[in-house]
C-alpha cells in the first residue's frame, strides 16, 4: 500500500497544473501587493493585529486574489470555504453560514470566499448581509469588475475594498525564479533561457502571475533537450507555444473602460504616439471598432469643437467607414481620425456653452419667448404683438443687425466664449466686432 501511495502521489504532483503546484502558502512567499501585504501596510496590519473585516479584492486575474484569501484563512486558523458566484446558490451560502454560525459557538472564525462575487444576484448578495454585519462570516469577495458597479451598496458598505495591481515585469521574474528553483519537478531540469527568451516569456504574460507560470510549463513541454539534457528555450518556441501576448483587456469591464479613457486623454491631450498605442491595445483586443469610432466623434465635439469644425467631418466618416468595411482594414481608418483628432488644434468651448446653458435653465426660473421672436401665422397672434419687431438680419448690411434674441433678465449673457486657436479665433473676432458684450471678453 506504501508504494502504491506513492506511485499514486507522484502521478498527482505531475498532473497538478505548476500554477497550483507553487501557490504560495506564507505572505513571505507571496509575489506582489506590496502597498496591501507589505510591512505595516493594511493587511500585514490587521493580520498582526487580529483586527480582519469583510473584504473585496478587486483586479485583474492571476495577481493573487485567491491565494491571499486562502493565506489569511491559515493565518488566523479559519474555516475556510471557497464557492464560485457563477455556480453557487442561495441554498450553498445559508448551508455554509449554518457552519459558520455552529463554529462561531466554538469560538471558531469563518472566512467564505466568494470568487467572481459581481456575478452574485440581489437575492444571493442580501442572504450575506446579515452574517457579514454581525461577524458571524468573514466575506472575502474577488472581483475583476468595478464592485462599486457590480456590487450592491448594502453589502460593498460592510467591506472594504481593496485594489490588486497586475504585477510588474521583475515581479514575474521572481514568480518563474521560484518556479524553477523551488518546484519538485522543475528544480531537477536545467533550463536555459536563449536569445533573451526569458524577457519574452515575461512581456506575454502580462502581468498575469498565473499565465506566466501555465506559459513556462507548456513551454518547457515543447522546448528540446540538448544530448546533456538541457532544456534550451528559443523565443520561437515561446512564441509558437504561445501564439499571441495575453492581453488584459475586458470589452465589458474594468479594463475596457480604463483603456478607452486613456486613449480619449491621449488623443484630448495631443499625444497620438500615446494615441495609437491605446488604440492598438484596443485592436488586439478585439474590441467593436464602432465603439472606438463613437467616441472619436464624441470627442469632436467635445474637445475639438469649432477650433476645427473638419474635426467632426473626420470623425463621423470614419465611423461611416469602419460601419462599411469593418475590420481588419478598419484600423487604417481609426489610425487616420485619431491621428488627425490628435494632432489638431484644441477647444472644449462648445461643450462648456451647452453646459452654462443647461446650468442656467435648471437653475433659474425659464423665461417667456419674447414677443418679437415669436411667430405671427394668424390675425389674433399679430394683434397680440407676436413678431412685432423683429429685424430680419438679411435686410442689412453684412447679413446682421443688432437686436435682442435672449430674454430680458438675461440679455448680457455669454454662454459660448470661443477660444483663441484655429478657426474660432475667426469665430471670436467676428463676434466681438458684432456684439457689444463680447467686446468685454479678451481680444484673441
Amino acid at each position: 500500500m506504501d508504494l502504491f501511495s506513492k506511485e499514486a502521489g507522484e502521478a498527482q504532483r505531475h498532473s497538478t497544473p505548476l500554477a497550483d503546484r507553487m501557490r504560495p502558502r506564507t505572505l513571505e512567499e507571496f509575489v506582489g501587493q506590496e502597498h496591501l501585504v507589505g510591512k505595516g501596510q493594511v493587511i500585514h496590519k490587521a493580520l498582526a493585529t487580529d483586527q480582519l473585516v469583510s473584504m473585496i479584492f478587486w483586479g485583474p486575474p492571476g495577481v493573487g486574489k485567491t491565494t491571499l484569501a486562502r493565506m489569511i484563512a491559515g493565518e488566523i486558523q479559519s474555516d475556510f470555504f471557497a464557492m464560485s458566484a457563477v455556480t453557487a446558490g442561495v441554498a450553498d451560502i445559508r448551508k455554509i453560514l449554518e457552519k459558520a454560525k455552529s463554529n462561531r459557538t466554538l469560538a471558531k472564525r469563518t472566512i467564505l470566499f466568494v470568487d467572481e462575487i459581481h456575478r452574485f444576484n440581489k437575492s444571493q448578495q442580501d442572504a450575506l448581509l446579515h452574517s457579514v454585519e454581525d461577524g458571524t462570516v468573514l466575506l472575502i469577495g474577488a472581483t475583476t469588475e468595478n464592485p462599486s458597479f457590480e456590487v450592491n451598496a448594502p453589502l460593498l458598505s460592510r467591506c472594504r475594498v481593496y485594489r490588486l495591481t497586475a504585477l510588474t515585469a521583475e515581479q514575474i521574474d521572481r514568480v518563474l525564479s521560484r518556479a524553477l528553483a523551488k518546484d519538485n519537478l522543475l528544480s531537477k531540469k536545467t533550463v536555459v533561457f536563449n536569445d533573451g527568451s526569458r524577457e519574452v516569456l515575461i512581456n506575454m504574460a502580462g502581468g498575469d502571475a498565473r499565465s506566466a507560470l501555465n506559459a513556462l510549463e507548456l513551454v518547457l513541454s515543447l522546448a528540446p533537450r540538448t544530448d546533456s539534457g538541457v532544456i534550451a528555450i528559443e523565443p520561437d518556441t515561446i512564441q509558437q507555444a504561445l501564439q499571441a501576448k495575453t492581453t488584459p483587456y475586458d470589452k465589458k469591464g474594468e479594463y475596457h473602460y480604463d483603456v478607452i479613457s486613456a486613449f480619449i486623454k491621449s488623443v484630448r491631450g495631443s499625444d497620438p504616439n500615446a494615441a495609437l498605442y491605446w488604440l492598438a491595445r484596443m485592436i488586439e483586443a478585439g474590441e467593436d471598432p464602432k465603439f472606438i469610432a463613437r467616441r472619436l466623434i464624441i470627442l469632436a465635439s467635445e474637445d475639438i469643437g469649432n477650433a476645427d469644425p473638419q474635426a467632426l467631418v473626420i470623425a463621423t466618416t470614419a465611423f461611416t467607414a469602419v460601419t462599411y468595411i469593418g475590420m481588419p482594414e478598419g484600423r487604417l481608418v481609426l489610425s487616420q481620425a485619431t491621428t488627425y483628432l490628435a494632432s489638431t488644434v484644441k477647444s472644449n468651448a462648445a461643450y462648456k456653452a451647452i453646459s452654462a446653458a443647461q446650468q442656467e435653465i435648471r437653475e433659474n426660473p425659464v423665461e417667456p419667448v419674447p414677443l418679437h421672436l415669436r411667430n405671427a401665422p394668424t390675425k389674433l397672434m399679430r394683434a397680440e404683438g407676436y413678431s412685432d419687431g423683429y429685424l430680419y438680419p438679411h435686410d442689412h448690411e453684412g447679413h446682421f443687425v443688432e437686436q435682442e434674441y435672449l430674454p430680458p433678465p438675461l440679455r448680457d449673457k455669454i454662454y459660448y466664449e470661443p477660444g483663441i486657436l484655429g478657426t474660432e479665433k475667426s469665430f471670436k473676432e467676428r463676434l466681438q466686432r458684432l456684439w457689444s458684450k463680447y467686446n468685454k471678453m479678451e481680444k484673441p
